[in-house]
């Protein structure tokens, strides 16, 4: 395969402009045109610089344009992480078009249904999943144009008339002679939830960058007042090594690889289809990363445990902070972070699809439960939609105002559910139960619909996690809620033990008192080998109710 793209661009020059939109395409070629020669992305032994990383992305943008690709359309990306990825995603924003994360552990039904779903059109995927699309490519009339990435495998590109990647990068333009393009271009991220089949949530390309990362980008001590603010930021800044872990496909890492492509910073990917936690330690010294990404204690607890395995010793020393964003860390991993890395900041975040970056985290309540410094457009509704008084103890739904997604892509009725008029004001209600504390701070009491109702009493599976994975048994653990005669229903735990330990329900239920009160305490603990998430760490609250219940 030919990689001549990637080592002998074509020395195209651009003069630097001032963006005056929050256009994604528009501000990062403007970032790319400011800083070309800085490193942009690192993969194993690939490094990228911004103006190659913008080049590449040019040109595939020419090849799926000249495949039928046109403004307005879906481009999916079904891709693990690499360089391809972002230039994926770049190569849609430069056409007007709009690029659709697609899960790779989807099965045949979930693709077939997403693909017709997000009405996609162009597919960038990786050459190993050409059996499952050409499965399910005759039930999608609509996507026509396919470019595969190597990865190691032999699938035949033939089977449904994909393009090599680089391939097509070398046989495209490098001209950026794109129609002009505007800051109401569209963002969907696909998010699969907790219930249902994935839905794409729909932003204005402005709305999205205002709302997550433009917010993201002042925690740096950015000022983005203007469009022309981010490429002064990016000249400005720089040298910042950034790491995130999860997938790309999920907006926990999508985002955070965004803000380092605007900040003029560089991103470091990681190419694993299963996290090794010696490799991303390597990665880590190897690179003088500063910053890593992960998703909760499913990612912090074996790659901080995997530092005190015999043998295992890196310099770390220039890593300053630990990020995790889509699920929350435990106490007990965060003291564990601490005490094995004192010189990192623990930085725990809050957001989804619906609602993009909120707010971080600032300590926890005499229970435990989590509280967030929020952003100024994000407050608690009761149930008249009304916000509550800070202080008054009112439990209600978590509310993001300002800058809100458009709604659900071709999902009137869920949109309508979501996304509210409430208060003279338009809402999205992401699902999340919470109070307002008299300091202005919000307490995260967990997520509505997965709530247990025992005898009448609301218990969060979160903070029976929290205290179950302080047990020195249990290495991960999931909550559910389980039907019972008397009480409606009852707590069960899944979990997965440490190595030789078989916690009992007894045990647990001990430990657990004295964190929680006594009616969220497990009732019945059940034993799994592995506890099934998703690629980010998210838990599956499905899959664990049909453990309890005996159905898995």
């Amino acid at each position: 395969m030919t990689r001549a793209v990637a080592t002998r661009h074509t020395a195209s020059v651009h003069a630097v402009t001032t963006p005056t939109q929050w256009n994604l395409a528009d501000l990062f070629e403007a970032v790319a045109d400011a800083v070309p020669d800085r490193t942009a992305i690192v993969v194993g032994d690939r490094r990228l610089t911004f103006r190659e990383v913008d080049e590449r992305a040019t040109r595939l943008a020419h090849h799926l344009a000249a495949n039928g690709v046109q403004r307005g359309d879906h481009v999916g990306l079904y891709l693990y992480n690499g360089p391809e990825y972002v230039e994926g995603l770049f190569a849609a924003y430069k056409l007007g078009a709009v690029p659709i994360n697609v899960n790779y552990r989807y099965v045949e039904e979930e693709l077939s249904y997403l693909f017709d779903n997000a009405d996609l059109v162009g597919l960038i995927h990786g050459r190993e999943f050409v059996p499952r699309i050409a499965a399910v490519k005759p039930k999608c009339p609509k996507l026509v144009a396919f470019v595969a990435v190597e990865d190691g495998s032999s699938e035949d590109l033939a089977a449904v008339g994909a393009t090599e990647y680089e391939a097509a990068l070398a046989g495209a333009s490098p001209a950026r002679d794109f129609p002009p393009r505007s800051e109401e271009d569209l963002y969907i991220l696909y998010t699969g939830g907790t219930t249902g089949m994935p839905k794409g949530v729909m932003w204005t390309q402005k709305d999205f960058f205002l709302s997550t990362i433009g917010p993201l980008l002042s925690l740096t001590g950015a000022q983005l007042d203007i469009p022309g603010d981010v490429v002064a930021a990016a000249v400005a800044g720089g040298g910042v090594v950034s790491f995130p872990i999860p997938p790309l496909m999920h907006g926990a890492a999508l985002w955070v690889a965004l803000m380092a492509m605007f900040a003029g910073n560089t991103l470091v990917l990681t190419s694993q289809r299963k996290m090794d936690p010696h490799a991303i330690w390597a990665t880590v010294e190897r690179e003088k990363v500063m910053a890593i990404t992960i998703v909760g204690d499913a990612m912090a607890r074996p790659l901080i445990e995997a530092l005190d395995e015999p043998g295992a010793s890196y310099d770390l020393s220039g890593m300053y902070v630990i990020g995790s964003g889509g699920a929350m860390l435990s106490p007990a991993v965060k003291q564990k972070i601490a005490e094995r890395l004192p010189h990192v900041i623990v930085s725990d975040s809050i957001g989804a699809s619906e609602t993009g970056y909120q707010g971080t985290f600032a300590g926890a309540d005499d229970q435990g439960r989590p509280r967030f410094v929020m952003g100024e457009h994000t407050t608690v509704l009761d149930n008249a939609g009304i916000p509550v008084v800070p202080g008054d103890g009112v439990v209600g739904r978590l509310a993001r105002g300002g800058y809100v997604p458009i709604g659900y892509y071709k999902d009137p009725e869920k949109t309508a559910s979501v996304f509210v008029e409430a208060a003279g004001k338009r809402w999205v209600l992401p699902g999340d139960m919470a109070k307002v504390e008299a300091d202005g701070t919000i307490t995260l009491l967990g997520r509505g619909s997965v709530s247990i109702n025992t005898g009448g009493e609301k218990v969060f599976p979160e903070e029976v996690e929290n205290a179950l994975k302080s047990h020195a048994d249990v290495f991960d653990v999931v909550v559910v809620g389980v039907p019972d005669e008397r009480w409606g229903e009852r707590v069960a735990a899944v979990v997965k033990a440490r190595p030789g330990a078989t916690p009992t329900a007894e045990d647990l239920a001990a430990h657990a008192r004295e964190h929680i009160a006594g009616y969220k305490v497990p009732r019945e603990v059940h034993l799994v080998d592995e506890v099934v998430r998703s690629p980010s760490g998210k838990a599956d609250y499905r899959w664990a109710k049909d453990v309890a219940t005996g159905k898995q």
